[in-house]
């Protein structure tokens, strides 16, 4: 496998990741309580990459191969538990 598909395959295998904790942090600023002061999107993004990308190899690791509904179900499951927890959402 040369550079270019080994890019291509870890790119596929995190393009769901990036497109849920985009779509969640967006959807976060307009849906969620907002804090007082300032937010910035970009450090809740990362941690929902980060969170989804744990998630998806978790998946891997368990089932052995890779785009099992289970594993994107529960992918969405944790990246939303993630924004929630960083946003702080559980108060009032």
């Amino acid at each position: 496998m040369g550079p270019f598909d080994l890019a291509r395959h870890l790119l596929s295998f995190a393009a769901p990741a990036l497109a849920v904790a985009l779509l969640v942090t967006l959807a976060a600023r307009v849906i969620l309580p907002r804090a007082p002061g300032p937010r910035s999107w970009w450090l809740p993004f990362i941690l929902n990459v980060a969170v989804g990308l744990g998630v998806l190899a978790a998946g891997l690791w368990w089932y052995g191969r890779d785009g099992k509904m289970v594993t994107y179900t529960a992918m969405v499951a944790a990246v939303a538990t993630s924004q929630w927890l960083a946003a702080r959402a559980w108060r009032p």
